[in-house]
C-alpha cells in the first residue's frame, strides 16, 4: 500500500514537472501537426519580397512534423539587393496597431537552422518593428554560415526590455551575400 502511494505520489511529481517544463517555452512557430502553439505570423515580408518563396514541408532529414523551407532566388526584384520575413503579432502588424506578446520571463530565443547544402548566409532578429505599437527592443545573431546538419541557434535575451514584442523573429538574407539564391530550413523557433 506505501509502495502504491509513494509511486502515485512520485508518478504526479513527475507529470507536474514535465507539464511545467513545456510551459517554460513560447513558440514563434508550431508546425501542422506539431502539439505546440505558435504565437506569430510570418506575415512580414521586406525588400525584394518578389525573391521570396515560403512553405512548410516535411523535412527531408528526419520525419517529424513539417518545418519551414524558405527559398530566397536574389534576383533582386525590387531593386534592394535584401529580402526577409518578420513572424508579426497580430499579422501585418508594423508597429501602428496593439499587439505582441510580454515575453519578460524569457532569457533566449533559440532556433534550428540549416541549409539545403551548406555556406547559405542569414541573419536572425526578433523586436526592432519601429512605431506607435512597436517593438520595446530588439537583438539579433549573424550573419551566419548554415551548415546542412540542424543546428541550434540563440540569440541572448539578457538585460533587454521584453514588455512588448511584435516581431517575435525575423530572417534577413542579402544577394550581396548569396548572389545565386538559396534554401534555408528553419524549425523549433521558440523563447525560453
Amino acid at each position: 500500500m506505501k509502495k502504491s502511494i509513494l509511486l502515485n505520489a512520485a508518478l504526479m511529481l513527475a507529470v507536474a514537472l514535465t507539464c511545467a517544463a513545456a510551459a517554460d517555452y513560447f513558440y514563434v512557430f508550431a508546425p501542422k501537426g506539431s502539439t505546440n502553439v505558435g504565437h506569430y505570423s510570418p506575415s512580414g515580408w521586406m525588400g525584394d519580397t518578389g525573391d521570396l518563396r515560403y512553405e512548410e514541408v516535411a523535412d527531408p532529414a528526419k520525419a517529424g512534423p513539417a518545418v519551414i523551407k524558405i527559398s530566397y532566388s536574389a534576383k533582386q526584384s525590387k531593386g534592394a539587393g535584401w529580402a526577409g520575413i518578420y513572424w508579426q503579432h497580430p499579422t501585418n502588424n508594423w508597429g501602428s496597431k496593439p499587439g505582441g506578446y510580454d515575453l519578460s520571463k524569457y532569457h533566449k530565443l533559440t532556433f534550428k537552422a540549416r541549409g539545403a547544402k551548406g555556406g547559405e548566409i542569414a541573419t536572425f532578429k526578433m523586436g526592432g518593428i519601429q512605431g506607435e505599437h512597436g517593438d520595446s527592443d530588439n537583438g539579433e545573431v549573424g550573419p551566419v554560415t548554415l551548415t546542412p546538419q540542424w543546428q541550434t541557434y540563440t540569440i541572448d535575451l539578457a538585460g533587454k526590455n521584453l514588455k512588448q514584442i511584435v516581431g517575435g523573429f525575423c530572417v534577413v538574407f542579402a544577394a550581396s551575400d548569396d548572389p545565386t539564391g538559396l534554401q534555408i530550413f528553419l524549425n523549433d523557433i521558440r523563447y525560453e
